[in-house]
């Protein structure tokens, strides 16, 4: 494709890839629509962290340019600032400053007094993290040991409920971290998101799914007990394999009720060492903390007669092409990204690790426990069978 080699992005073409971008639309189709190329598209988006800057608007109590033009004609038949004033309806402090600020009576322009004035607010206002370094001292800690912002903002409610000034919003966090201007959060702190993005992505914008083949003597999830799908009964997990290159891969286990995670050592994706794998792992459990499995229809799971027969664990298979049915994992094998990136060889980690990565997942608070952590979700239910 051939570009055009300049193009000026005035205000409502710049509006129009706002738009375009909040609604999922990737940099390439954007730049595509108006022939230029993504890195030129990035360019307008990055110097805000890909978060549209509000609208500017002046403020009612700000003097107009009519006003201006009427304080330089007044000025220029000779009367007094008092007089200015209260032709405009003014104090007459604010006429005598608006003249000062500007060069005096001998300098002053209406046009040039305007523009000064919209550059000036131009100013990046302080945000509450700069107001409270000690809040933001815990932000970044938190985001060091893998917290999500949104997580973050939510323990701190838990933590402070009576004291809002140790309270910030997610949003605040996310705006620190991608609006530079603002010179709170370090920009490094950005590789502890999840995401590892330089600039937020739009919640429209996914990865697409895709189902897999057809599994013999399957149980299908719509015949699943309505007391799984309500969550309020603990003891019903999802499952998958998150996998790297070299076909290494690790087992993923996320308890419904409490979001409680397991991992398992794979030396390989053949059916035989999942399911033995699988089995290893629900004989670490009592048997009311692990009544039903659910998971894809990968060809991993061919032999799960075998592992139901073992454990007296039902396993029930989504629907192909129906990834969104495994919520809880598909959103856990999201987090587990953060500690096992794609495209990194698996196999490096000893099952003493991957422990430790189910560990610090468990511990950290979650959105959808109202910030309770998985950990002490599932303790709880322990507890309660003993």
């Amino acid at each position: 494709m051939v570009y055009r080699t300049r193009i000026k992005y005035t205000d409502e073409l710049k509006s129009e890839i706002w738009k375009k971008y909040k609604q999922g639309e990737s940099l390439r189709s954007i730049g595509r629509s108006i022939n230029r190329p993504s890195v030129s598209i990035y360019g307008q988006l990055a110097p805000t962290g890909g978060i549209r800057p509000p609208e500017r608007k002046r403020s009612r109590l700000a003097l107009s340019l009519a006003e201006r033009e009427e304080i330089s004609r007044g000025i220029v038949v000779g009367l007094s600032m008092r007089a200015i004033a209260s032709q405009l309806g003014r104090s007459p402090s604010t006429i005598s400053r608006e003249i000062k600020r500007n060069g005096g009576k001998s300098s002053y322009r209406a046009t040039q007094a305007d523009q000064n004035a919209w550059d000036q607010a131009r100013r990046p206002k302080l945000c509450k993290l700069a107001h409270n370094r000690a809040l933001a001292g815990i932000v970044e800690s938190k985001l060091k040991i893998l917290w999500s912002p949104e997580q973050i903002a939510g323990w701190l409610k838990r933590e402070f409920p009576a004291e809002e000034h140790n309270q910030v919003s997610h949003e605040t966090i996310y705006r620190s971290l991608f609006v530079q201007a603002r010179g709170v959060l370090k920009k490094e702190l950005q590789l502890y998101l999840r995401s590892k993005r330089t600039i937020r992505r739009s919640k429209q914008s996914s990865l697409k799914g895709a189902g897999l083949g057809g599994m013999p003597d399957a149980v299908s999830i719509r015949e699943r007990p309505a007391t799984v799908e309500d969550r309020a009964v603990p003891g019903h997990w999802e499952g998958d394999l998150i996998e790297g290159p070299n076909r290494t891969c690790i087992a993923t286990l996320v308890e419904r009720h409490s979001r409680y995670v397991m991992l398992a050592k794979l030396a390989n994706k053949k059916t035989e060492t999942v399911v033995s794998a699988l089995i290893e792992q629900a004989k670490k459990l009592p048997e009311e903390l692990y009544q039903s499995l659910t998971w894809d229809r990968g060809k991993e799971m061919r032999t799960h007669r075998r592992f139901t027969l073992e454990t007296n664990i039902q396993v029930y298979f989504c629907d192909p092409r129906s990834p969104w049915q495994r919520g809880s994992n598909e959103n856990t094998n999201r987090l587990l990204r953060q500690y096992l990136p794609k495209h990194t060889d698996l196999s490096i980690h000893s099952q003493v690790e991957l422990n430790e990565i189910a560990r610090q997942l468990n511990e950290r608070p979650r959105k959808t426990l109202d910030y309770e952590t998985p950990a002490d979700r599932f303790n709880a239910c322990v507890a309660t069978i003993h």
